[in-house]
């Protein structure tokens, strides 16, 4: 082939053809985003495909056609309704990923402005669907959805249902005919329980908050619409005629809430990019309080003149912009569910996907609580499913992209045997949600699950008894014994039993186990001894860690000891109201109950734990290893009560301090120690990878004190504290 013949038109023949493919993809995303409501991509996926298309435009201009999906708005409107034109064409918007994009954009409208282009309007982008209202001599007259902008389908019965959205406007100055714009959407509770009762009839469910709107307000029947729970905010105007015309965006908000209209209270006006910069990191870190979905923030200049001046491409308004937020929902493929068996012998079925990175970290698990929740997201072992992670939560399936189906899906069918150790599985008690494995004495994922429950720094804080160590001491690679078959016999290991275990080794992303490419075997390693056959430092600092352990004080023990309700905060509680743990097992529920924190039904289940002959006897076992059991005589109050009325949260790593021990050093001087971060909350204590609690304080204002300002606080109190504190700017 020559080198002419590897060009099309000035058009190298590579990009001519992935342009192609690309165009295809992206029209095809559209149908069934926009008509169909059945997406089968994700948001994150379709915006990658969008920007390549750009990149290859801006390569080569000839392909940048009318016809190209870069010159569209939305997509092919649909065949089910009416169609009707827009009083205006209704426009898409450009995006930013990044503040470099927000930068560009903002010295782009400067250069193009005859004046100053600012203030400007920062308002939240919601995921749900665009939607214009004509309302004419005050009275709702049409809703129409956006089509391809310049055609919608006519949605008017359907808006008619949507609570708020009011069939005539009140108030003075209404003009003789407004067409609104605004975004059709269902709160996030709200899709939850539009989902479950989906599934209850027998029926697909959908797989996001705008999947559920979009398909509500297509609804052929008002009525179906009517009884789900969709809601609108105003964010815009087409055409205004008959009054005077407010000259910004926000006096139209403020002029279109006095008529009636539903408008978000959460904009804010702002001079220029660092306002702009302030408003869109505020919403990163708190994105998910409003009660809908966002995918980011939108950005407008104010002044209506200046917007005109601007004008708009063959798509989108060069007055505003869309800055959208890195996905927290993608898509992936459901290989299996599987059940695992946790420290109270609950059985809880977990999700194994393809590995996917979502919200910058990769996640091939997902936990799916029980086989209620099963059932209620509509989920087939083989869907394509979206799976959302928000910062720390834990990873959460959303529901199944049924339009991807192809048969060979199944369902899940819940174990009735327990998969570790072969037990029938049974409800607690009648109308529990959840099975367990009752046999919680022998069941060798419970002891493992306690095992490693009990090492943590909640607990005994054991350094070298992590997940691997105590699944090998509990389960190790066959034919050798479990080393433990109780946590009774924890304080009794020597560095002789430890030599001998072996451990299979996984692969970090999979965790599947790894194989020797010679035999096909599992490969296994030694957890405990040397290549020389002598003990490892592992082993070593494994026995100093569990004699150190020895010391701990009675709440750390009683955490350690996996009874049920009794955390850190009832531990602390019931040890400095008992100080033994033999007049804890010798009390009355009703003496129980009298502490303070703990309650009558915790105390009914202290006292059924310790009535349990197994568990008496772990107790004993640790006793007569030298684990103490008391913290001796209630010691007078010596440290001056500087902290008393104020509440502190602990975060991340400190080095002179366990977060227990700084909870301690916090409420020996009064302070109350919270878990979570709120406007209540006087300091953060934040050590090193503090994480999501640290911007929360940053959000909300809260003083930061690191670990010298920790110290300053414990021994100048607070005033001294919040010299010292660290107070940024949302």
């Amino acid at each position: 082939m020559s080198e002419r013949d590897t060009e099309v038109g000035g058009v190298p023949v590579a990009a001519l053809k992935r342009h192609a493919e690309l165009s295809e993809q992206v029209e095809d995303a559209r149908w069934r985003y926009y008509v169909l409501d059945q997406p089968t991509v994700s948001d994150a996926q379709f915006d990658e495909w969008f920007r390549e298309l750009l990149a290859l435009e801006e390569a080569h201009p000839p392909l940048q056609t009318p016809d190209s999906p870069t010159q569209k708005v939305g997509a092919p409107i649909s065949g089910d309704f009416a169609k009707v034109s827009h009083l205006n064409r209704m426009e898409s918007l450009d995006n930013a990923f990044n503040e470099a994009d927000m930068a560009a954009w903002m010295a782009r409208v400067e250069r193009l402005a005859e004046r100053d282009p600012g203030p400007y309007l920062c308002e939240l982008k919601i995921d749900g669907l665009a939607i214009a209202l004509v309302y004419r001599d005050g009275k709702l007259e049409r809703g129409a959805t956006r089509g391809d902008g310049r055609v919608g389908d006519d949605v008017t019965a359907n808006v008619r249902t949507i609570k708020g959205v009011p069939h005539r406007l009140k108030g003075e100055g209404v003009p003789s005919l407004v067409e609104v714009r605004g975004e059709v959407y269902i709160p996030v509770e709200g899709f939850q329980r539009l989902n479950e009762q989906l599934v209850e009839q027998g029926r697909p469910p959908f797989a996001n908050p705008r999947n559920s709107a979009a398909g509500t307000l297509r609804q052929k029947d008002a009525r179906v619409t009517a009884q789900r729970p969709l809601r609108m905010l105003v964010h815009g105007i087409g055409l205004w005629e008959g009054s005077a015309v407010p000259r910004a965006q926000s006096e139209v908000y403020e002029r279109l809430r006095e008529f009636g209209l539903p408008v978000s209270d959460l904009f804010q006006v702002v001079p220029g990019l660092t306002g702009v910069d302030e408003f869109i990191e505020h919403y990163r870190v708190h994105r998910h309080d409003p009660a809908y979905e966002i995918d980011g923030v939108v950005v407008k200049v104010d002044d209506f003149r200046t917007q005109r001046e601007l004008g708009s491409t063959s798509r989108a308004p060069r007055w505003a912009i869309a800055y959208k937020y890195p996905p927290e929902e993608v898509n992936t493929k459901l290989l299996d569910i599987q059940v695992g068996v946790g420290r109270t012998g609950r059985v809880t079925p977990y999700a194994v996907m393809e590995p996917i990175v979502v919200a910058g970290s990769t996640v091939e698990r997902a936990t799916l609580h029980n086989a209620a929740t099963v059932i209620k997201k509509g989920v087939l072992v083989g869907d394509t499913v979206v799976l959302r992670k928000a910062g720390d939560v834990i990873p959460e399936i959303v529901g199944a992209v049924t339009a991807l189906r192809d048969g060979s899906e199944r369902e899940f069918v819940m174990p009735t045997h327990c998969p570790e150790c072969g037990t029938e599985l049974a409800y607690e008690k009648e109308g529990d949600a959840d099975l367990r494995c009752p046999n919680a004495r022998s069941c060798p994922a419970q002891i493992r699950e306690r095992l490693y429950f009990a090492a943590g720094r909640r607990a005994l804080d054991i350094d070298g008894l992590g997940y691997v160590a105590a699944t090998a001491l509990t389960q190790p690679v066959p034919p050798q014994e479990p080393v433990l078959r109780t946590e009774a016999d924890l304080f009794d290991l020597t560095i002789e039993q430890l030599m001998p275990i072996r451990s299979v080794v996984r692969d970090q992303d999979t965790g599947l186990p790894k194989l020797d490419p010679e035999t096909g075997e599992q490969k296994v390693v030694s957890l405990f001894a040397n290549l020389d056959g002598g003990p490892s430092q592992a082993a070593r600092t494994l026995v100093e860690e569990l004699d150190r352990a020895k010391a701990a004080p009675l709440a750390q023990v009683l955490v350690a000891l996996s009874i049920r309700h009794v955390g850190p905060p009832t531990a602390r509680d019931l040890a400095e109201a008992m100080r033994s743990i033999d007049a804890i097992m010798d009390a009355s529920e009703e003496e129980l109950a009298s502490v303070k924190g703990i309650g009558a039904r915790v105390a009914a289940t202290i006292r059924e734990w310790f009535e349990v002959d197994w568990h008496r006897e772990i107790v004993e076992r640790w006793r007569a290893a030298g684990v103490r059991m008391d913290d001796g005589p209630a010691p007078e109050k010596t440290e001056p009560q500087i902290l008393e009325g104020l509440t502190f949260v602990v975060t991340g790593t400190l080095e002179a301090y366990t977060r227990d021990t700084a909870s301690e050093a916090l409420t020996s001087r009064g302070g109350k120690v919270a878990g979570s971060v709120s406007k209540k909350t006087s300091f953060l204590v934040a050590g090193e990878n503090a994480g999501s609690k640290y911007d929360k304080a940053v959000g909300l204002g809260v003083p930061i004190l690191d670990e010298q300002g920790f110290a300053v606080l414990l021994d100048e109190g607070p005033e001294a504290a919040a010299r010292v504190a660290v107070t940024e700017e949302p």
